[in-house]
């Protein structure tokens, strides 16, 4: 039995990286899979044809999630096509890195919007559906950044840290319904991105994590995986980190 038989989940920004192991993980243990990509339409598309070639049903959707009316769009077109929306999976998100000194006002609020409200949109839009069926998983992707924080990084950390007490907070609001809400904080995890660094760079951040290596984007889909199952079914208002030991 797979552990995400017959359940429907919508992962944001999952055209690469995170969303897109996220995606096919899920896919592979049974769930039918919606998606949404923004600027990536190429890889959105491969995506999409990757996934149903596993045998479930999946759709891609080009949203941004941090507009509210494209987010309450989005999530009403997923469940006309799908019929329930069993998961949600907030991963969509941008870095833009500098010095506070040196931060503009546009690269903070443009971080905010993506990271912190595309959760409040999407989460909004999909508790109707969720109290309906008095079930439901939510997932939204923090940072060990929102943790501990990181100079260079106060919009991305503060739009972390926020996702966290918001997490804390629907679960609190919507534990009597049957819906669960965590988070997940991953590490220094290796991705396309990771890749276009300096290899000694990387190879002092291995050194000082527990575990020696870098997390795969596998290590995150894993958790999630676990999360949007029934294994957790008593698990609420946690951050999960998945990070080899750093912040331990």
């Amino acid at each position: 039995m797979k552990l995400l038989q017959g359940k429907t989940a919508l992962v944001t920004g999952a055209s690469k990286g995170i969303g897109r192991s996220i995606a096919l993980q899920y896919a592979e243990q049974g769930a039918n899979v919606a998606f949404t990509y923004l600027s990536s339409v190429e890889q959105g598309q491969a995506l999409e044809a990757e996934l149903t070639s596993k045998g479930v049903k999946a759709k891609g959707y080009r949203s941004d999630a941090s507009d509210y009316a494209q987010a309450e769009k989005l999530v009403n077109d997923v469940i006309a096509d799908f019929g329930s929306l069993d998961v949600l999976i907030n991963n969509a998100g941008i870095t833009q890195d500098t010095l506070l000194l040196r931060m503009s006002e546009e690269m903070w609020d443009k971080v905010i919007a993506v990271n912190l409200k595309s959760c409040f949109n999407t989460v909004k839009a999909a508790t109707k559906q969720m109290m309906k069926q008095k079930k439901g998983s939510i997932i939204n992707m923090t940072s060990v950044v929102g943790i501990k924080g990181n100079a260079g990084q106060a919009n991305y950390a503060a739009s972390k840290a926020g996702i966290i007490g918001f997490t804390k907070s629907v679960a609190l609001e919507l534990g009597s319904r049957g819906i669960r809400s965590n988070a997940v904080a991953p590490g220094f995890i290796e991705t396309e991105m990771t890749g276009k660094l300096d290899e000694k760079t990387v190879q002092t951040w291995r050194d000082a994590i527990p575990l020696k290596r870098g997390g795969r984007p596998e290590d995150v889909a894993d958790a999630c995986v676990f999360l949007g199952s029934d294994m957790s079914s008593y698990i609420s208002g946690q951050v999960l980190q998945v990070d080899g030991g750093m912040l331990t």
